[in-house]
């Protein structure tokens, strides 16, 4: 503990990331001494109460001028509907890591504050295993309304993660269903110039990527462009510039757990299929089809490529054409992209990465003395905005995601301040609320068929529980030695060869005691 506690010290000085408060000196739990009081009349607290959490400011957040995550049309809303005062003990400026080294510095000191939300899924499980987090199962049945009970009962898998010893002590975050299942997105442009049809099958795929690596879309007399964007930094599996469905195409889903046909449960990554997608990436990348530098290109990094026009296909989410997609046709109004299926594999099989509807945790300090006011303020959340009835009918805030054009609601961009300002991103869940069935009526028409054609090749990971003992010890080492093993297959100079030779070490190195794990769990549950 101590080698990683200087560790992140290290890294959080090392990164220069910004640090933020509110600039009072703010206690670290709720302090109220007698019972906050709830008006049912005015359906707020009465005198106001505080909520202390703490957050991160990432790149992608919008405010309009004047205010900030402490202080927004959000925090207003909570404290004049509600009563409640959303109080941050600090914010921090940054990546995820950032935000998630930030914690882990705060947790060794147990300065927690009363609730604590975050997408990153190894953090969850350390700050449960700190002991400084109250079980919330309980409270969950007390507390929470039907809307959001019936959100969570969607997928009971959702609770799972966070339990230990038959106790939940982590709210689950629920998000929708195929959030982020890959689809393939298209320059359908360059396909008509060409004259080709779109893909659909790994084979007619190669074809569309040939002629975009060869043929000139762009039209500009060089040969500088790819066929396919690909971000493979973070592994084949990852919400933008994905590669799992490749994989799929061969019968496995990589950097997962998979069900066999007698039941049990195989990791994706060693399984031959496996062997197969890497041997048939590294073909692409020597035909040109796949640039090099995608080894090292993040998910945003792989977009980038897309949307500067230098790559004409990209696997990403449904919502993947609001942003960073529209980057590029707005840069260029000829460009036309299309969402399309995942292609088929020589057998006819399509398989792409399936998304548990879990976008992270709600933890509650221990020493919170009315837990209750959070679910007063989520109760809100789900009740009205996930269900879009009553106040929150049309959006979260009038002038800044929704507006009223003509005596009629709109969400066009042009019709709002900055082109809109993703208000969902202030609050506590950073989505709002959401219930995973709902996914519906947030998919554009024209993608409905692309998505929820291909219901069959979303294939989510089978093992939903927490860390095994030897993924805690382990599993660092062994996702290392996959990253690593395939990057040098696909993107460097490795033969096939060293596929098997990686096999065989991920079961030396502790993946065999993992399987065997994982199956223990899995039999328990049954």
């Amino acid at each position: 503990m101590k080698i990683r506690f200087s560790l992140f010290v290290l890294l959080l000085t090392l990164s220069g990331c910004a640090f933020h408060s509110s600039g009072e000196s703010l206690p670290a739990i709720s302090t109220e001494s007698t019972s906050p009081h709830f008006d049912i009349k005015t359906g707020k607290y009465n005198p106001p109460v505080d909520l202390y959490t703490v957050g991160s400011v990432n790149p992608n957040l919008t405010f309009k001028k004047g205010e900030s995550l402490e202080n927004n049309v959000h925090t207003t809303w909570a404290e004049n509907r509600l009563g409640i005062r959303i109080r941050y003990l600090w914010t921090i400026s940054g990546t995820s890591e950032n935000y998630a080294n930030k914690l882990r510095l705060e947790m060794v000191k147990g300065n927690m504050p009363d609730v604590v939300t975050t997408r990153d899924a190894d953090i969850i499980q350390e700050l449960i295993d700190s002991g400084q987090f109250m079980e919330v199962g309980g409270l969950f049945e007390q507390y929470a309304s039907k809307v959001w009970k019936e959100a969570v009962a969607e997928d009971p898998s959702a609770w799972d993660t966070f339990v230990r010893d038959g106790h939940k002590y982590a709210i689950p975050i629920m998000d929708y269903e195929y959030n982020s299942d890959p689809l393939l997105w298209i320059r359908q442009d360059w396909l008509d110039k060409l004259q080709l049809a779109e893909p659909r099958t790994l084979d007619e795929l190669e074809q569309v990527m040939d002629a975009f690596v060869n043929r000139d879309p762009d039209g500009n007399g060089i040969k500088d462009t790819y066929g396919l964007a690909v971000g493979f930094r973070n592994g084949p599996s990852t919400w933008m510039g994905d590669s799992s469905w490749i994989f799929g195409a061969f019968g496995t889903v990589p950097e997962q757990w998979n069900r066999r046909s007698d039941g049990t449960l195989e990791y994706g990554s060693v399984q031959p299929g496996a062997r197969n997608a890497v041997a048939l990436m590294k073909h692409w990348v020597q035909q040109g089809y796949l640039s090099t530098d995608s080894a090292w290109l993040d998910e945003e990094g792989a977009a980038n490529l897309f949307v500067s026009g230098k790559t004409g296909i990209i696997a990403g989410p449904y919502w993947m054409r609001g942003w960073p997609l529209s980057i590029l046709t707005d840069k260029d109004p000829r460009a036309r992209v299309k969402a399309v299926a995942i292609p088929y594999g020589p057998d006819g099989i399509a398989m792409r990465r399936g998304t548990l509807p879990v976008n992270g945790a709600i933890l509650i300090n221990k020493k919170m003395k009315h837990p209750e006011i959070f679910f007063t303020y989520q109760n809100d959340l789900f009740d009205y905005y996930a269900t879009s009835t009553g106040e929150f009918a049309n959006g979260l805030a009038e002038g800044y995601d929704w507006a009223m054009v003509g005596g009629k609601p709109t969400i066009a961009p042009s019709a709002l301040p900055l082109g809109g300002v993703r208000v969902a991103s202030y609050t506590l869940t950073f989505d709002g609320a959401r219930i995973p069935s709902k996914v519906v009526k947030e998919i554009p028409t024209d993608i409905t068929p692309v998505l929820l054609g291909q219901k069959e090749a979303s294939r989510k990971d089978q093992f939903t529980g927490p860390p095994t003992a030897t993924m805690k010890s382990d599993g660092e080492l062994l996702k290392k030695l996959e990253q690593k093993s395939f990057q040098k297959i696909i993107f460097a100079d490795s033969g096939i060869g060293e596929f098997d030779e990686f096999v065989d070490k991920w079961k030396a190195y502790g993946g065999l005691t993992e399987t065997s794990e994982v199956n223990a769990w899995d039999r328990s549950r049954r």
